[in-house]
């Protein structure tokens, strides 16, 4: 299977967080890859999750508790992409000569933006229909999942979305609602069942707990600690995740 374009753009863009991959098979942990990398254990676990979401397989298989906080492997998909950057990081010296000058560099940089969006989901436009002033967007995540996106028509047209577009669904985890068994959904939004992974509390009375999803890409949402105490939330725990469609973004390749 190859290699998703929008995975191969990422390792492009974004060198340092395929570089993670290195010390995770070094490492044999998220701590120790996250240490040798020179990130925070926080930053590495965000890093593992964007590159299994953009991934078409996951490419670093975690266990909690593990030696150092939480063992960590490549999987044979993430040993594969490991190459492939291996192979680029050679290619790198010459790309940068090939340059006219600095400048030309600096317009890539302001072409290829980062988002301030916790999550990134890839999926395929499965379904599109018009909605009034909007266009309904249905995407397949893979592994029978499906979510919605609410989008103008001048949107549609400019991402040029047809049926089967590949496209990356963007998510603030403030936008995301988590509930429990007996809280009531809305109707009009989307939900998604998951099993919470992680629980991390700051001291202002919120935490950030971040899903996993059946299809294995993973969420992260914002809930108030006396909300996941009363609810019994901890890891292992099912919950569902809400959001409107109104609030997921789409992006394209360029």
């Amino acid at each position: 299977m190859s290699l998703p374009a929008l995975l191969t753009q990422h390792i492009a863009r974004r060198p340092q967080r395929i570089a993670l991959l290195q010390h995770i098979a070094e490492q044999g942990s998220i701590t120790g890859a996250a240490k040798a990398a020179g990130i925070s254990y926080k930053a590495a676990w965000d890093a593992i999750d964007e590159l299994n979401n953009l991934a078409s397989q996951p490419l670093v298989e975690r266990s909690t508790g593990g030696r150092g906080g939480g063992g960590a492997r490549l999987s044979v998909e993430g040993e594969r992409v490991l190459r492939l950057y291996q192979r680029l990081q050679a290619l790198q010296a010459q790309i940068l000569q090939a340059a006219e000058q600095t400048s030309d560099l600096d317009l890539l940089g302001r072409l290829m933006l980062r988002t301030s969006a916790r999550n990134q989901l890839q999926g395929q436009v499965s379904g599109l229909r018009r909605e009034g002033r909007h266009d309904r967007v249905n995407l397949a995540l893979g592994g029978g999942l499906e979510i919605e996106a609410l989008i103008t028509h001048d949107s549609t047209a400019r991402l040029e979305l047809t049926l089967g577009t590949m496209v990356v669904a963007l998510l603030k985890a403030g936008w995301v609602q988590l509930l429990g068994d007996d809280d009531e959904a809305e109707p009009a939004s989307n939900c998604l069942r998951a099993t919470v992974e992680e629980v991390l509390a700051d001291a202002q009375g919120a935490s950030e707990v971040r899903l996993a999803l059946g299809n294995g890409q993973t969420l992260c949402a914002f809930a108030e600690a006396d909300w996941l105490a009363q609810r019994q939330v901890a890891s292992g725990s099912s919950v569902r995740a809400q959001f409107h469609p109104s609030y997921v973004l789409l992006g394209v390749p360029v």
